[in-house]
C-alpha cells in the first residue's frame, strides 16, 4: 500500500507534537536520585577517627534488613572514634531528604552531648583529605537530634566545623546555632529536608515547615563554600537511616532542550540533551 507525502507529513507531525507534549509534561515532576539503595554501600566511603580512609572499624556503618544502620554493638568503648560515611560523588545545588531514627542506648565513653546525637555533614571536604585523627570534615551540619523523656531538644539545628554562615544579615561563627525545630522523641522515624543553592542559601525543612534559612555559606577565611560531599555521622548513638534521597537543582535549563527541567536554579549547560 503507497502512503501519501501528505500522510506522511502529517504522521510525522503528530510524533513531534506528542514527543513535545510528553517532554513538556515531564518538565515539572522532580527527579530523585536514591543515594543509599537499601543493599551495600558500594557507592559511600567510611572515614573513622584513628583508622584509614575505606576501615569500617568494628562493623560501625553497615546495611541490614533494608536500612543504612550506625551501630556500636561490637565495641567496648567509644574512644573518641569520631565516624562518617561519604556519598562519593559531590553536589552544589539539591534537595535532600533523610529518614531516621535513634534506637537502643549510647555506647560506654560517649559524650553526653552526643546522647541522640547524628548530623548530614554537607558541602564536606572530600573524605580523601582528612586526616586521620580527623574529627569532623570541614563542612556545614545539619544536626540531627533526639529528645529524651523530658524537656525540649530541637531537632534539625546548624553547626560549622570550619565554616560560618550569614542569619538575618549578621555573620555567625558559633559553632552551633538552634533551629527552633520540634522536639523528636522515641524510636519512630523522622523525615527531614534540605534545600540549598551553592553557597547563597540553604533552609533546613521539618513537616514541610522551614524551620531554619541561612546565607553566604563559607569558610572561616570567608572563601564562599559552593558545594562538596554528603555525609552521614557516628558520634556514639545507634542510628537507622532508612532513605536517603536527592534531587539534583544543577542541570539543563534550557527549554529547547529534551531533558529541561523546571524547577532548577542552576544552569550547567554540558547537560543539556537536544
Amino acid at each position: 500500500m503507497l502512503i501519501s507525502r501528505a500522510a506522511l507529513l502529517g504522521s510525522l507531525a503528530l510524533v513531534a507534537a506528542c514527543g513535545t507534549t510528553g517532554a513538556s509534561q515531564n518538565a515539572d515532576e522532580k527527579a530523585w536520585i536514591d543515594l543509599f539503595n537499601g543493599q551495600d554501600l558500594d557507592d559511600w566511603s567510611i572515614k573513622i577517627r584513628g583508622s584509614e580512609l575505606g576501615e569500617n572499624t568494628l562493623n560501625t556503618f553497615r546495611v541490614e534488613d533494608g536500612l543504612l544502620r550506625v551501630s556500636y554493638d561490637e565495641y567496648e568503648e567509644f574512644n573518641d572514634r569520631f565516624g562518617h560515611i561519604f556519598y562519593n560523588e559531590p553536589f552544589s545545588h539539591y534537595i535532600l531528604e533523610v529518614e531516621y531514627r535513634f534506637l537502643d542506648e549510647q555506647v560506654k565513653g560517649g559524650a553526653d552531648w552526643a546522647y541522640r546525637n547524628n548530623g548530614i555533614m554537607y558541602h564536606a571536604q572530600a573524605p580523601e583529605t582528612m586526616g586521620l585523627y580527623q574529627d569532623f570534615p570541614t563542612s556545614v551540619e545539619y544536626q540531627i537530634l533526639g529528645g529524651s523523656a523530658e524537656g525540649e531538644r530541637s531537632d534539625a539545628n546548624l553547626c560549622t566545623p570550619g565554616t560560618q554562615i550569614v542569619k538575618q544579615g549578621q555573620l555567625r561563627t558559633d559553632h552551633c546555632i538552634e533551629s527552633g525545630g520540634p522536639t523528636h522523641r522515641g524510636d519512630g522515624w523522622v523525615t527531614l529536608r534540605l534545600e540549598v543553592h551553592g553557597s547563597e542559601i540553604a533552609r533546613h525543612i521539618v513537616d514541610g515547615e522551614v524551620v531554619m534559612e541561612y546565607t553566604d555559606l563559607q569558610l572561616t577565611d570567608g572563601t564562599p563554600l559552593e558545594g562538596g560531599y554528603i555525609a552521614l555521622q557516628a558520634e556514639s548513638h545507634p542510628t537507622d537511616f532508612r532513605s536517603v534521597r536527592l534531587v539534583n537543582l544543577k542541570g539543563c535549563m534550557d527549554e529547547d532542550a529534551s531533558n529541561y527541567k523546571s524547577y532548577l536554579v542552576k544552569h550547567d549547560a554540558a547537560a543539556c540533551r537536544y
